[in-house]
């Protein structure tokens, strides 16, 4: 991504966030073939140390990427949108896109059959949960064996990542509020997630310059 200092997102525990709430990843590699590209959800590993993601992909996928040879990246894309000048109320008329976008890299590893039947099941009560009556692939283990098996289970630690949370930070505060109220109302090109992003980079701002202060004095 563009190097942009300001818009920079460094804080692990944001990226995990993002990752959490924002599961279907894109995962490039490049191969000998050339580049690859494949979409699969994701789930954060809670029990490793820094970040790790587990997933899985459909057979051949796993010989396309060549897994566990190289370092893949994986995207995340969260909110984004367009924001319009119309919503400044300045005499600014370029218009631009925000985002939350990561970058993670890795080495895959390639689980066992057993691990990677354990990933999918979690994986599917991941998302179940939300439901009024869960399904689970312990409904019929047999069958989903079976399922699993057009499947190859990986882990991703993450050594290496570039995040970005392109939020208006430059615009004045004032016009901040206008474009989350934009974002927010029924009108062209509303996203309630990205006025909550925006929200959130305000407080986080705001807490930074609080802590700032606080070792200056």
């Amino acid at each position: 991504m563009r190097y942009t200092p300001d818009y920079l997102l460094t804080d692990s525990d944001e990226v995990k966030r993002l990752i959490r709430e924002n599961p279907w990843a894109t995962i490039v590699s490049a191969t000998a073939s050339g580049i690859v590209a494949s979409h699969y959800p994701v789930v954060l590993d809670d029990d490793a140390d820094g970040i790790s993601i587990v997933s899985h992909v459909g057979r051949p996928d796993e010989r396309a990427h060549e897994l566990g040879q190289h370092e893949v990246l994986v995207i995340i894309q969260g909110p984004h949108g367009y924001i319009s000048p119309g919503w400044y109320e300045t005499d600014d008329f370029v218009p631009t896109w925000n985002h939350v976008t990561a970058h993670l890299y890795g080495t895959p590893e390639i689980l066992s059959d057993d691990e990677n039947f354990r990933v999918l099941g979690e994986l599917v009560d991941h998302f179940e949960e939300r439901m009024p009556e869960p399904m689970s692939l312990q409904i019929d283990e047999q069958v989903a064996r079976h399922v699993a098996t057009g499947t190859v289970g990986i882990r991703i630690s993450i050594t290496r990542f570039d995040a970005r949370a392109k939020l208006s930070q430059n615009k004045a505060p004032e016009v901040v509020e206008r474009i989350v109220a934009a974002l927010d109302s029924d009108g062209p090109y509303s996203h309630p997630g990205l006025a909550a992003e925006m929200r959130a980079a305000v407080v986080r701002a705001a807490e930074m310059g609080a802590a700032e202060m606080r070792v200056a004095e």
